[in-house]
């Protein structure tokens, strides 16, 4: 299975951490990986009126900058590659960063992307960075995948999806759930989140129950049952006594996994993520 993979980059270490996870993730498939820097000039803003044209001083210097470290990074990235299945191709993008990686799916049929969960400010506030979560409220097209700071890749022997079940699902957001779990070998443990504490699922939740597993057959994948008041922290211990190398959420912009990823500060939620997210999506455009 031939894939596009978009790598948006700020040229920090997390970025680049990220790159390089993704190249070990997709090592056994034919990549065609698009590095992206989206940049805009200091004092300007999309919003606003005050919009720069190209030729004009702060616009130039803001272009050659992006485009001679995107020229370093790709010629880098092409030189230590050692697969022969995998290329580069570098982009440098006046525009913010979510409009940029529309701009860059449409054009480039992506089919998913991979980035960090903090770029070059590294805020230690937040678990995720204010890019990460933009792109994960308002990029529908494809999945995302944030991988955390310094996260060094390991085989992907466990994939975590958390589900109270309350939403039914479709093939097209399960594919690349399913599209890693195959081309790892990895064991996909569906953990129901129960607030209730009685386990019992209503009629409309075992339908969506059972239509998750009609999608995931032939796949290997085992169904949890857990109590938890505080999904962060159930997702903490779920890790800790049955491991994973990957959690997976399905983003339907209900609280499930906005109240993962919406609030900022670790303390008031609970979970700091140690692996990377899977964030699946509806494809619908938006």
């Amino acid at each position: 299975m031939d894939k596009r993979v978009l790598l948006p980059t700020d040229y920090s270490k997390n970025a680049f951490n990220a790159i390089t996870y993704a190249q070990e993730l997709y090592k056994n498939v034919r990549c065609d990986f698009y590095v992206l820097n989206a940049y805009q000039v200091s004092g300007y803003t999309l919003e606003s009126m005050r919009v720069p044209e190209p030729g004009e001083p702060f616009y130039e210097a803001a272009k050659r900058k992006s485009e001679e470290e995107m020229g370093r990074l790709v010629h880098m990235l092409k030189a230590s590659s050692k697969n022969p299945k995998h290329k580069f191709h570098g982009l440098s993008m006046f525009n913010s960063l979510v409009e940029a990686v529309r701009h860059t799916i449409k054009k480039n049929d992506i089919d998913a992307i991979v980035m960090g969960t903090k770029g070059v400010t590294g805020s230690k506030t937040r678990i995720f960075g204010t890019n990460t979560v933009h792109l994960m409220e308002n990029i529908r097209q494809c999945p995302v995948i944030a991988v955390p700071n310094d996260y060094v890749f390991v085989p992907l022997k466990v994939i975590v999806f958390p589900t109270d079940f309350k939403s039914n699902f479709r093939k097209k957001e399960i594919t690349i759930l399913k599209e890693i779990a195959e081309l790892h070998g990895s064991m996909i443990y569906i953990v129901h989140m129960d607030k209730d504490k009685d386990g019992k699922l209503s009629e409309s939740e075992e339908a969506n129950k059972n239509l998750l597993l009609d999608i995931l057959e032939g796949t290997d994948h085992d169904i949890h049952w857990m109590s938890s008041t505080n999904i962060g922290k159930g997702i903490e211990t779920f890790l800790e006594n049955m491991g994973g190398e990957m959690v997976a959420f399905l983003n339907r912009k209900h609280p499930f996994l906005w109240a993962i990823l919406a609030n900022p500060l670790v303390k008031e939620i609970g979970y700091d993520p140690k692996v990377p997210i899977l964030e699946l999506n509806d494809n619908e455009e938006k």
